[in-house]
């Protein structure tokens, strides 16, 4: 190898540019959306039910006896539940959101001469592209309530209110209609283009880092009086052996239900529809990832030397190799994401 052939940097990293805070849950009713004081936190609680054996047996055929033997041991769980009072038919959630510029610029590099022609790769897509088509698809996102997972599904209307905050104090605030957006492309409807347009000219804004942005992102769920909610589940690592320790953890914020931001913040980057789609799955957009990942599916949707981000990103850089507009877009939308992409020596 020649001495002056450039390799990618061993050390490489970089900041998330779309830092979302936690999303924490309030509730309330419907026509008390502009009313702030109306709204109570949303709290967990506890309930042990007595469920019954409905799993796969073990043993093959039919064993009526063994069958009895388990249904009579009930199956007993404690459950974290969250859910809105009786007398109140919306969920609120609510988070903020900072737009931070430099990206595409690493936090740790230590290669001078890598990251010299990476930030060379990185002005040559905002000269010639711009962020135009990652902030828009970032403002769907929070325009249509993808960040509301579960809490969206089966809602008879949604309402996302995203504001603008200089100094504490909104400097412009805009109104969606979420139900009306699609989840399955970046379609938006003729009566949010103008909003949309000037939210995600913002969003563009912060992350060429000529703007400070900072946005508080409100959504209103109307799912019906005392309806079950659904915050994160946290991950329990030690389970142990314990008889009766529950088996569902729900996340919460001083007592408060709410979806982690790492949750928030999959949706958001949601964006990815330049995937390779071999198999006709048509699965929509998916969360920026270097593979592609789709954890729901048990498929990476980017395999290695198929369009992955490490693919993609050391045959523009190292090798002059452009991709197609979509494929640079991706290399950026992961940059945007944020992670360690050193090249390490280990195998």
């Amino acid at each position: 190898m020649a001495k002056n052939e450039l390799t990618t940097a061993s050390v490489l990293a970089f900041e998330r540019k779309l830092d979302p805070s936690d999303a924490l849950f309030a509730a309330g009713r419907w026509a008390d959306r502009t009313a702030d004081g109306q709204w109570s936190a949303v709290a967990l609680r506890e309930k042990s039910v007595r469920g019954t054996i409905s799993n796969r047996l073990k043993t093959k055929g039919a064993d009526a006896a063994k069958l009895d033997a388990a249904i009579e041991n009930p199956n007993l769980q404690t459950v974290d539940v969250a859910a809105l009072p009786n007398d109140a038919d919306t969920l609120r959630v609510r988070f903020t959101l900072r737009v931070l510029g430099g990206a595409g610029q690493p936090s740790a590099c230590n290669n001078a001469a890598y990251r010299s022609k990476l930030q060379a790769t990185v002005q040559s897509y905002v000269d010639e592209i711009g962020f135009a088509e990652l902030a828009r698809r970032y403002a769907i996102n929070l325009a249509n309530g993808r960040f509301l997972w579960r809490n969206r599904v089966g809602a008879e209307q949604v309402e996302v209110v995203v504001r603008h905050l200089v100094g504490g104090e909104a400097s412009h605030t805009w109104r969606f209609d979420a139900m009306a957006f699609s989840l399955r492309n970046f379609d938006v409807p003729a009566a949010s283009a103008k909003d949309l347009e000037q939210l995600a000219g913002t969003i563009a804004q912060g992350l060429a880092g000529r703007d400070h942005v900072l946005l508080e992102v409100v959504a209103y769920a109307r799912v019906g009086d005392g309806q079950e909610v659904y915050p994160s589940q946290e991950l329990v690592l030690d389970k142990g052996d314990k008889r009766g320790q529950k088996s569902k953890v729900l996340y919460a914020v001083n007592e408060v239900a709410a979806l982690h931001s790492q949750k928030v913040g999959n949706a958001l980057r949601t964006v990815d529809t330049w995937y390779p789609d071999e198999d006709g799955d048509g699965l929509g957009p998916i969360a920026v990832e270097p593979y592609g990942s789709v954890t729901s599916q048990g498929k990476a949707y980017r395999q290695p030397r198929k369009g992955d981000f490490y693919t993609l990103l050391d045959g523009w850089v190292l090798k002059d190799q452009v991709p197609d507009e979509g494929g640079r877009h991706f290399v950026m939308a992961t940059l945007i994401r944020g992670g360690v992409f050193g090249d390490s020596d280990k195998e």
